[in-house]
């Protein structure tokens, strides 16, 4: 590590005077949290339920010392090698590193994490305390499985705070940047966590990227399009086609409103609705409304009936077709097979083909969210709801964002307060902070209904305006897309909701994420898919026999649509139809931030 020359202006009495300002400007924003958090209801002091777990697991460790004191031995043994390599390597010695990051950790990128003894001490005494620690945690006995769950996830909370990447001192990087700067990055890092800091709610809201650099219909959300449709729930937006014929079934996108559409279409070279209406497909997306408490007596069956329905009723009175193919994404699969399986019910056979992204059926088993879903956590959620009337959006940004916080919390914390440095401006990250609220009763359904009783899986589970509903007497033609990596739907389960439908399943396997393995386009020939046989079989030997290909899933999904999209018709205008413009997209209702 070497460090630059001080800047030729660098005037040590000016930073004194600013470093002296925050200073006031952070003892003002600690009395005003102090002051808040003395209104706050301290009734319920461990809503998570983290005190009775960790004593049980403590109550394990002490019936199985062996176990613990193996670990120690072997955390020992790796410590002693690490110090012998360490001295060595000061001496010239070359040396194989004891542990190694996981791939895809890029906490310690910075040259001087290998180059430098000193710090490549660091991170191999971390990465080998990491280890023990978790693996104390992973190997404990007797615990209830929720309550394991919910140990092994905070514990990597714990041990992810405290890398050495964390703090100035340990991270070759910042200190780097504080010899350079003598200091003044610490200054301006110190600013911007005042900045961010929400004193009234007591939460650091940490800037993801530079938001003055986005603004939809301008460089975020620009395909052409109308909004041809609304109600209280949503706006119902046609794009403009970019063929001269189309496909004569059009397409309608039910986007997830725990966030907002327009994921599906940030940039001209990452939009799929602008992939899609090249490939001579007429494409309509909800837009839903970012709820205030007025919607808070809204329930899951009103995002049916005045949400899919709605919409499916409108694409049929702007296209004069009776017959469309639909796509779902996260919870708008799962809206989508509620809505075609109370079309089942009702003999209404109006969905020529139904597409799944990432999308769960079967909640048995939720991956690391469950572990934010039980019966002592879900009351507390409804209480706060109850007074709000509607689940904060930046409630569920954070759970989102801690099931990835080293990519999601830590990295920008680094960049941000240590670094002293403005996040980058990154069209995905702008959306990912779009966050939108969650009206209470729909909310309190969801978590209840789908996760605490996996009863949507059941025929009958749950009702839509008074029939009783089962997927398994959906017949539609359905293409699942899943994601290998995903920790928001994890594969295995969605598999697992594939195999309740009863007509022709595609389940197709994405690489990378619940976002990225999904806004994959062909161009970027990025990451890659798998096909596989039929959902008959069970995931792990599905997984077995499925072949690899590279590239976008994208073309494999549009050569199977292609067997439902009818013959080729003029292209569709919005607004020639009994459907009259609105506004232009991407409309109001989207521009609604929480």
């Amino acid at each position: 590590m070497t460090a630059s020359v001080p800047p030729s202006d660098f005037d040590p009495a000016k930073l004194a005077e600013i470093f002296a300002g925050i200073s006031g400007q952070c003892h003002e924003v600690l009395q005003n949290f102090i002051k808040n958090q003395a209104k706050t209801d301290t009734t319920q002091v461990d809503p998570l339920g983290l005190g009775q777990a960790y004593l049980d697991f403590t109550a394990s460790l002490m019936k199985n010392p062996e176990k613990l004191m193996e670990t120690q031995m072997e955390a020992w043994n790796a410590h002693s090698k690490i110090w012998l390599n360490t001295a060595g390597s000061m001496l010239g010695q070359a040396a194989e590193a004891t542990i190694t990051p996981d791939k895809g950790d890029k906490r310690f990128k910075h040259e001087s994490w290998d180059n430098n003894p000193f710090f490549d001490f660091i991170k191999q005494s971390y990465l080998v305390t990491a280890h023990a620690i978790q693996s104390v945690v992973a190997d404990a006995e007797g615990l209830d499985e929720k309550d394991a769950q919910k140990l092994r996830f905070y514990t990597r909370q714990f041990v992810d705070s405290l890398s050495p990447t964390n703090f100035a001192l340990t991270n070759p990087q910042v200190l780097e940047a504080t010899l350079e700067t003598r200091g003044e990055n610490l200054v301006k890092g110190l600013q911007n966590f005042c900045n961010d800091f929400d004193v009234e709610h007591g939460q650091l809201r940490i800037k993801m990227t530079d938001q003055s650099a986005f603004e939809l219909g301008k460089n975020v959300a620009t395909t052409p399009g109308k909004v041809v449709f609304q109600n209280e729930m949503l706006q119902l937006i046609q794009y403009c086609p970019m063929t001269e014929e189309v496909h004569r079934k059009p397409l309608l996108i039910i986007p997830p409103w725990i966030n907002k559409y327009y994921i599906l279409d940030l940039q001209p070279e990452n939009s799929l609705i602008r992939w899609q209406l090249e490939q001579g497909h007429t494409v309509f997306v909800i837009s839903w409304v970012n709820p205030d408490e007025s919607l808070r007596d809204k329930d899951f069956e009103d995002y049916v009936l005045s949400g899919a329905l709605a919409a499916i009723d409108a694409v049929e009175q702007a296209t004069g077709e009776n017959k469309i193919n639909v796509i779902g994404y996260c919870i708008g699969g799962t809206l989508l097979a509620a809505t075609l399986a109370y079309m089942a019910a009702k003999h209404d056979k109006r969905i020529a083909s139904a597409t799944f992204f990432v999308s769960l059926l079967d909640f048995s088993e939720p991956g690391d969210l469950g572990v934010f879903i039980d019966e002592q956590q879900v009351q507390s959620l409804e209480k706060e709801m109850d007074e709000r009337g509607y689940l904060d959006g930046a409630q569920m940004a954070r759970t989102f964002n801690m099931l990835r916080s080293n990519d999601l919390i830590w990295s920008f914390y680094v960049n941000n307060y240590l670094l002293g440095k403005e996040p980058f401006p990154f069209d995905l990250l702008y959306w990912n902070s779009d966050s939108t609220r969650m009206p209470a009763k729909m909310h309190s359904t969801y978590l209840r209904t789908m996760y605490l009783e996996n009863r949507f899986r059941e025929p009958g589970g749950i009702t839509i305006d008074g029939v009783a509903i089962d997927l398994r007497d959906i017949r539609t033609p359905a293409y699942f897309i899943s994601t290998e990596e995903d920790h928001i739907a994890p594969w295995k389960s969605t598999y697992l909701g594939a195999q309740l439908l009863s007509g022709p399943v595609r389940f197709v396997l994405g690489k990378s994420g619940h976002i990225a393995g999904i806004v994959n386009p062909p161009a970027a020939k990025k990451y890659g898919y798998y096909t596989g046989p039929k959902v008959e079989v069970e995931a792990s030997e599905w997984l077995e026999k499925a072949k690899p290909h590279e590239g976008s899933w994208w073309p494999d999904w549009n050569r199977w649509v292609k067997k439902y999209v009818g013959e080729k018709v003029a292209a569709r205008t919005p607004g020639e139809g009994e459907l009259k413009i609105i506004e232009d997209a991407p409309g109001s209702y989207v521009q609604k931030r929480a």
